[in-house]
């Protein structure tokens, strides 16, 4: 009889909240700062758009996917794409891409993407309340972001959605630094230094509830 060895090697790899959440903060911060007057223009967005909201943001998708955690990956490669496709529209509004192309573009496609956006936020905003609150209201205020921004994209009361958004926006920064800093300090010092909050543990107790039954089903 041939004996086998076999020996598993587990790959440890960080928690890549801490990227993520730090990316969404400083895109959200700046583009906020555009949607309340305190700047203008959308051209110095765009770095942080691309490196800080796209790609930093895609970085923690690809190294959440490694972990098994489909919640982060999702969420983080959805929002990381969703800054590369703002940028490239803000490419197009500018008339960079040319003036055929922007000829051709008609903002209310944009309100239908945002529309989307929001549905998938909604659904994100159920998925967020097993994970910890600081994360769960920076799902709620995405929801009133998109929901400002749909409404903005079709001239939709205007001035109130697009203050909506800006608000929303700003309150999302602040938020992800503040789940950034506490990823990266709780974390490092082994300790809770910034609480974020335990989830709400709804569909946790379901489902114990139901391994509960399931065991005494099995038992009788």
């Amino acid at each position: 009889m041939n004996t086998q060895n076999h020996t598993s090697v587990k790959i440890v790899t960080a928690d890549p909240s801490a990227l993520g959440l730090f990316g969404l903060a400083i895109v959200t911060l700046v583009a906020s700062s555009q949607k309340l007057g305190l700047t203008e223009g959308t051209a110095l967005i765009l770095p942080w758009a691309f490196f800080l909201g796209g790609l930093a943001q895609l970085i923690a998708s690809i190294l959440d996917s490694k972990k098994n955690n489909v919640f982060g990956t999702t969420a983080f490669g959805a929002f990381g794409l969703f800054w590369f496709g703002v940028g490239t529209t803000w490419l197009i509004q500018m008339g960079a891409l040319g003036e055929k192309v922007l000829a051709n573009a008609d903002s209310k496609q944009l309100g239908v993407a945002f529309i989307g956006y929001l549905i998938f936020s909604l659904f994100m905003t159920v998925g967020a309340m097993e994970t910890h609150k600081v994360l769960f209201f920076i799902f709620v205020l995405f929801d009133f972001l998109f929901i400002g921004l749909s409404l903005s994209s079709f001239d939709i009361m205007y001035e109130f959605s697009h203050m909506l958004a800006a608000i929303s926006e700003l309150f999302i920064a602040l938020l992800s630094f503040y789940g950034s800093a506490a990823a990266v300090l709780n974390t490092h010092f082994g300790q809770v230094v910034l609480p974020v909050g335990k989830p709400f543990g709804i569909f946790t107790k379901q489902n114990k509830r139901e391994t509960k039954t399931e065991k005494q089903f099995k038992i009788s």
